[in-house]
């Protein structure tokens, strides 16, 4: 049953992201933690993360500012040694709580805070990058803080999804690496992921078609207010 619901749910994961270009690993990792371990999931979100990130990256290739990208990843990479020792040395069940607590809290605040473009300081997006590097090694799920910091810039869609795809496909690269340096990424990943991967890849490509036929706005709240329920269902497990 595990080998039929993993890649169902990453066909789901690479749906979502397709359509609002972040959110796969916030799908997967609530879901994949009923049949694994969180030490084994965040490994494999990241695996299949880099396939959705490649493919977006090229299809939106032309609307790609690389002045946009550089802080969020010159931020992200101190935090990728961070996220990665937290995870290597912290308790399953802690890091289960604080992913749920990390998943109402953004989609609780995306959901009802709405929030208007501001003019930014310089250092904002080496924050948002710092706070990506170290929940996306933690957790793979560190889109919030660069995602939060884009829905205050004002940019347009497509600019706003080539960045987020960009920006995640080099600072998941670097995750994955640490992840495998560290014994992260084992034998058991590694054929788990040969299995989810042809459907995460159906599953990006479906999204890319629906990404300009329906309102990102109404899917996005129908997501968002799933996983206020996901991440309230992982913070009673961790504690109960």
């Amino acid at each position: 049953m595990t080998h039929l619901y993993i890649p169902l749910i990453f066909l789901a994961a690479g749906f979502t992201q397709g359509v609002c270009g972040f959110g796969s690993a916030l799908v997967a990792m609530p879901l994949l933690l009923f049949f694994m371990d969180v030490k084994m999931a965040v490994p494999l979100c990241m695996l299949n993360g880099l396939i959705i990130t490649a493919f977006l990256s090229l299809q939106l290739r032309r609307h790609v500012d690389w002045q946009k990208i550089i802080p969020l990843f010159i931020g992200c990479l101190p935090g990728i040694y961070a996220g990665v020792r937290f995870l290597k040395e912290a308790d399953s069940n802690l890091i289960k709580l604080l992913l749920g607590i990390m998943l109402v809290s953004y989609s609780l605040y995306s959901l009802l805070a709405r929030p208007k473009p501001v003019k930014m300081k310089r250092f904002w997006p080496y924050l948002a990058g710092f706070g990506t590097g170290v929940i996306g090694s933690a957790f793979s799920a560190g889109g919030p803080p660069t995602i939060i910091y884009i829905t205050l810039t004002g940019w347009k869609k497509d600019n706003m999804k080539a960045t987020l795809s960009v920006f995640f496909l080099l600072t998941g690269i670097l995750m994955a690496a640490a992840h495998a340096a560290t014994g992260l990424t084992t034998g058991p990943v590694f054929r788990t992921f040969g299995i989810a991967a042809p459907f995460v890849l159906l599953g990006v490509w479906l999204g890319s078609i629906c990404y300009d036929r329906i309102r990102r706005e109404t899917y996005l709240r129908v997501i968002l207010s799933l996983l206020v329920v996901m991440g309230g269902v992982m913070i009673g497990t961790a504690l109960f």
